[in-house]
């Protein structure tokens, strides 16, 4: 029986999928497809216990979508996949490309490996793959306007069809599902196909129509928290843009939610044109920004890594954190303002704590947020935005209602001293710290620290 191998990787998933579509045609009509993941230590290793667990959990729904045809495999995938193509003679390899720099080298390996059996990209994660869309004198972009204006104009497919019948090859050993994690009380969302479809649906119809007004305010369920189901490809964002046209929402809540789709899209194509930027300042001007380092430093960081700050949208940001593995994203803001230009921690820093707690957490989008808040990334002009934590607060969480959730010692303290604790009457609640800094002063030390580097360009 002819088959072919179709190699699950960030696309987990059976409904609008191009490559599973075209390993069923590689196969044809007597033939079979074996569904494969590999485990790869180097992504699986790097990523922290809440990503293992929802991708786990991802795997074990998939598993069974497919009746126990899934097969499992540990190792380096430029070993495993040409293996496993040997072992059951398949003819071609499938997969989802992927764009960001290890899985380009890691396919790249793959290829060379396999030989005269080809590997066949189709499909990406993204409604417009990254490498795509460039400016008019060939460069990539490197603002979001001007991307999304074009990535509109683009545009993306239909959906792919979802076969009604497809033949999975069987009697193949696998190696099981990795092993589940610890993760010290963490709550997780549901995972795979149907949990994130669900998930769609419910906030498609209860809360797509409001989302502009709520999608800044931490203590109401204001966002689609469909960050995790789209980093692991659980649901496909060409799936979402199609129900958006159809939407009956109000059109400036339809285009806000299809920019948050278009944001993700922009940060993976400049990693695609960048890769270095997962780790190094885009604008290279700021590879000179002065940060601190040493004792002092380390300890600011633990103090913000534990929500002990004493600020109080910080410390309920990076609580929530530990407790959901996931933040509201105006919190992230917040936080990762409050490391880089309050502490003066480096952004890359902060960036890998966010990739070792967030369940969502995913190198492009994650990365690169962190760089336009530390003033070292895409923006134009950033490098005066310094965010108050608490004008964010009482802005963003005017009753203190997301504070008293995650900082339990600041339930009592009447709404008006909520992100101001220490104004309250009698001071700062037992049990809770003092700020850590003064904001103000901090702002002015960040202001001086830009100015230099602008100074010396």
């Amino acid at each position: 029986m002819p088959t072919s191998l179709l190699w699950f990787r960030r696309d987990l998933r059976l409904a609008d999928h191009p490559a599973l579509l075209a390993a069923r045609d590689a196969a044809g009509p007597d033939g079979g497809i074996l569904p494969l993941f590999v485990v790869d230590p180097r992504l699986w290793e790097p990523a922290g216990g809440p990503r293992r667990q929802f991708l786990r959990d991802c795997l074990a729904e998939l598993a069974a979508a497919l009746d126990g045809a899934l097969v499992v495999r540990t190792g380096d995938p430029a070993d495993v996949v040409p293996r496993l193509v040997r072992e059951i003679d398949a003819g071609s390899v499938h997969v989802s490309a992927d764009t960001g720099p290890y899985g380009r080298r890691r396919d790249a390996a793959v290829e060379r490996a396999l030989g005269d059996v080809p590997l066949v990209g189709t499909g990406s994660p993204y409604a417009v793959t990254p490498g795509r869309l460039t400016k008019d004198d060939g460069t990539p972009y490197k603002v979001f306007t001007p991307f999304a204006r074009a990535w509109r104009e683009h545009g993306w497919r239909a959906p792919a069809p979802r076969p009604r019948a497809l033949t999975w090859a069987g009697g193949v050993a696998s190696d099981g599902l990795p092993p589940a994690q610890e993760l010290d009380g963490a709550r997780l969302p549901a995972a795979g196909e149907a949990a994130a479809r669900a998930a769609w649906r419910r906030f498609r119809d209860e809360r797509l129509a409001g989302y502009d007004d709520a999608r800044n305010l931490p203590a109401i369920d204001g966002t689609s928290r469909l960050s995790v189901h789209l980093k692991y490809g659980c649901v496909h964002p060409r799936t979402l843009l199609a129900d958006l046209a159809a939407a009956e929402a109000p059109r400036e809540h339809v285009r806000r939610f299809t920019d948050e789709l278009a944001w993700r899209d922009f940060y993976a194509d400049v990693l695609w044109h960048r890769p270095e930027t997962a780790h190094e300042a885009f604008d290279r001007r700021m590879a000179r920004l002065e940060y601190d380092t040493g004792p002092d430093a380390d300890e600011r960081f633990t103090a913000w890594a534990q929500g002990r700050t004493g600020y109080p949208i910080v410390d309920a940001g990076m609580r929530q954190l530990l407790g959901e593995a996931w933040m509201h994203n105006r919190v992230r803001m917040i936080t990762a303002s409050f490391l880089t230009k309050d502490l003066h921690v480096d952004w890359w820093r902060g960036a890998r704590h966010f990739l070792a707690h967030l369940v969502d957490g995913d190198l492009a989008s994650n990365n690169h947020g962190w760089q336009w808040v530390a003033g070292t990334g895409t923006d134009a002009s950033p490098y005066y935005r310094v965010f108050n934590p608490v004008r964010q607060g009482q802005q963003y969480d005017p009753d203190g209602a997301y504070v008293r959730r995650w900082v339990p010692e600041l339930r009592e303290v009447p709404d008006r001293f909520v992100h101001e604790p220490w104004r309250a009457p009698g001071g700062v609640p037992a049990g809770y710290p003092e700020p850590i800094v003064e904001h103000a002063a901090e702002r002015q030390v960040a202001l001086a620290r830009y100015e230099a580097v602008r100074a010396g360009a």
